[in-house]
């Protein structure tokens, strides 16, 4: 899509433009942020990211570059040569260049590697932000826990092949699984034959029982069991659930892969 290698076959437009029969008006809409670093290290910060824009066509715009760069945390750092940069402030830079020509379409390969949590926050806060300002953003990432909060769609790429892509809600809503474990006044040495049923879990203690169940399940619900534990003379002092994590589902589709 970003030009870097030339497809073998099919065809990709963005926003109406062929990346091969018109590429600079495509390529024109698309902000790229590799995983690998390709700054100059003996560049500043400023000319840099001016540099960047320029390649675009798009004409000077110093308002513009410094908001990105105060969107970003960089602009006590402008007049510094990227060489100076920590990492994490580098991947920052990478990310002011992607965005230096205003694009409409944004790719992020794995940006918060090596970023620290104050930066990862930051960047994610300026990320949420664009997203509101209609940018399409494509996020590559190995933190799951990151496109579960950033995400309205998911992709899930097993070895080079995608296996799935749904929008997020309902792809949690169809795969996710809920867990409800009660904590028992009294531990059980055996779940009765009477909760059967439920296909639950007894804790090595014999001190919680854990229900598991999912959306499209046919298994009787909640409701249902705790009226038979109570017909059953078990008594809980507290209850907890949980949804599964986009991560749990993200594992499980995999395992199901063969």
């Amino acid at each position: 899509v970003c030009g870097i290698v030339n497809r073998s076959s099919g065809s990709v437009t963005v926003d109406g433009h062929d990346i091969g029969k018109n590429y600079r008006a495509a390529r024109s809409l698309i902000g790229l942020v590799p995983q690998e670093l390709t700054i100059d290290a003996f560049e500043t910060v400023w000319a840099t990211v001016n540099y960047s824009r320029g390649l675009f066509g798009k004409a000077p715009n110093k308002d513009f570059v410094e908001k990105v760069l105060k969107d970003l945390s960089l602009w006590d750092k402008k007049d510094a040569k990227a060489i100076t940069l920590s990492g994490g402030m580098k991947r920052r830079l990478m990310i002011a260049k992607a965005l230096s020509h205003e694009p409409r379409v944004l790719f992020l390969d794995e940006p918060t590697a090596g970023v620290d949590v104050e930066l990862r926050q930051d960047m994610w806060a300026m990320v949420r932000r664009l997203r509101e300002d209609g940018v399409t953003i494509i996020l590559t990432t190995h933190y799951i826990e990151e496109a579960e909060a950033m995400a309205d769609r998911v992709g899930v790429i097993n070895r080079g092949e995608i296996i799935l892509v749904e929008g997020k809600a309902e792809l949690m809503r169809k795969l996710g699984r809920k867990q409800m474990t009660l904590e028992l006044r009294a531990p059980l040495a055996a779940i009765p034959d009477g909760l059967s049923r439920y296909a639950l879990e007894l804790s090595a203690d014999g001190s919680e029982l854990t229900y598991t169940y999912d959306n499209q399940s046919d298994r009787p619900g909640v409701a249902s069991l705790i009226r038979d534990l109570e017909a059953a003379g078990l008594q809980f002092r507290d209850l907890d659930t949980k949804n599964s994590s986009l991560e749990e589902i993200f594992v499980s589709l995999l395992r199901q892969k063969p």
